[in-house]
């Protein structure tokens, strides 16, 4: 299918699930007003913070800058109130493609001020208008009350929606693995070419042709013992000539929808055994995608990851005991502290995820894995990725070495991998109706 096409399928999707939110979540709203968000200033200075536009605005229009505005009204075509300021000192002009363009009716305006006024036109009743946005003075400004900004049983009807995706949604998260891939094979040579944190980085951004506020995510570019920092932030200039391991966490945009792929490396000189963990880690995550299926609970997944990490730990020989021991004493997350994936889409961690239904209640994660994001049962359309880890990070071994939990683990071999940091394996994955497709290994 084209994919105009699929735009245009997606666009008559959300016109439906909005429609059906109205009525079943609307609390008396008739039409819904979404705003894409505002500029935000750094504190005392004149300059911005990146901007992001909205998510549920994002859902709907490939348009990533402030101050735009989406009318959604039951049973009419969708108008985009398309702000352009006059102004010599910003670029303000927005481009659309013409498939986008024919699902909208744009007007174009000189400010979001103006927005009112055209909502009179119309004939929309403020009072009957729900505003989504986080600009609520805005809301304010032109007159829609206070009742009906951001309706919580509106957005959390929209938030469960969300984990399912229409064509054109997968289409783009598919185009933004390819791009991502061409990114992580650049930054896999840098790295065996001896390259710094900042060379491999900028070779990752220079195979994307991004730049590095387009990336969804600031990129984790981690060599050695930095790898064990689950988000590392930084960029080290110096060289990497004698470097071991690299992680490298970093993805793609296409149309607002993201790529999130995780990667580690080695080279010939690592520690045999570290290599080894990497691929035992590998191993586990590919099987951990053959393990989706509808119908099973996404928790279901994280725990056979921290069994998959567990089993890898005794095989390597970094703890002993029976595998039962080290579940039961949990030693497993010392090792893999974070869940094994979220759900992937307009926003890298997007929303719902441990919602249960449309009315927003929640299921938490166990008690024993607080840190995991998705506890939803899995069903076809939903797209989520699988990261399993296994990290040697200080701050949570050593304060077991002197525990009976620490007399499990083999401190000698810990102290010898602790340099190298840690491992993550990530793809990105849709559900199918009969069970999963890799979005990321068959983007290649």
């Amino acid at each position: 299918m084209p994919f105009a096409q699929h735009f245009a399928t997606h666009i008559a999707h959300l016109g439906d699930l909005y429609t059906r939110a109205l009525l079943e979540a609307g609390s008396g709203f008739e039409a819904v007003l979404l705003h894409s968000g505002s500029e935000h200033y750094h504190y005392a200075d004149d300059q911005t913070a990146p901007f992001r536009a909205y998510g549920h605005f994002a859902h709907w229009l490939p348009v990533n800058r402030p101050n735009q505005l989406l009318l959604i009204v039951p049973g009419e075509k969708p108008v985009y109130f398309q702000v352009v300021p006059a102004d010599f000192w910003y670029e303000q002009d927005i481009a659309l493609e013409d498939w986008v363009a024919a699902q909208f009716c744009v007007e174009r305006l000189p400010s979001s001020s103006a927005v009112a006024e055209h909502l009179a036109k119309r004939g929309v009743s403020l009072a009957r208008l729900a505003f989504l946005g986080q600009n609520t003075h805005y809301a304010t400004a032109i007159g829609i009350p206070a009742a009906a900004h951001n309706p919580t049983a509106l957005l959390s009807w929209l938030d469960y929606q969300r984990a399912c995706k229409t064509d054109y949604e997968v289409a783009c998260i598919r185009k933004a693995n390819r791009q991502a891939l061409r990114g992580h094979t650049a930054a896999r040579l840098a790295f065996e070419a001896g390259g710094s944190e900042y060379d491999i980085h900028m070779a990752y951004l220079q195979a994307c042709r991004v730049l590095d506020e387009e990336t969804p995510y600031t990129n984790i570019v981690a060599l050695d013992e930095k790898s064990a920092i689950l988000h590392y932030q930084y960029k080290r200039r110096s060289s990497g000539a004698h470097s071991q391991v690299l992680l490298i966490d970093a993805g793609c945009r296409s149309n607002g929808y993201c790529s999130d792929i995780t990667r580690t490396s080695t080279r010939e000189h690592t520690l045999p055994l570290f290599s080894e963990l990497v691929d035992a880690v590998e191993a586990l995550e590919v099987s951990l995608v053959h393990r989706v299926v509808p119908g099973i609970s996404y928790v279901d997944i994280h725990q056979a990851a921290q069994r998959g990490i567990a089993e890898i730990l005794l095989e390597a020989e970094i703890c002993k005991g029976s595998l039962g021991e080290l579940l039961a004493q949990r030693i497993s997350t010392l090792f893999m502290p974070h869940g094994v994936g979220h759900l992937l889409g307009i926003q890298v961690h997007d929303v719902g995820g441990r919602q249960i239904n449309t009315l927003g209640d929640i299921k938490p994660p166990p008690a024993e894995y607080p840190a995991l994001r998705n506890t939803r049962v899995i069903e076809p359309g939903q797209v989520f990725t699988i990261e399993p880890g296994l990290y040697f990070i200080r701050q949570l071994l050593d304060p077991e070495r002197s525990t009976a939990c620490g007399k499990l683990i083999n401190w000698n071999l810990v102290d010898k991998l602790l340099p190298l940091g840690g491992i993550r394996i990530e793809d990105n994955v849709l559900v199918t109706q009969s069970g999963v497709e890799n979005l990321t290994r068959v983007s290649i």
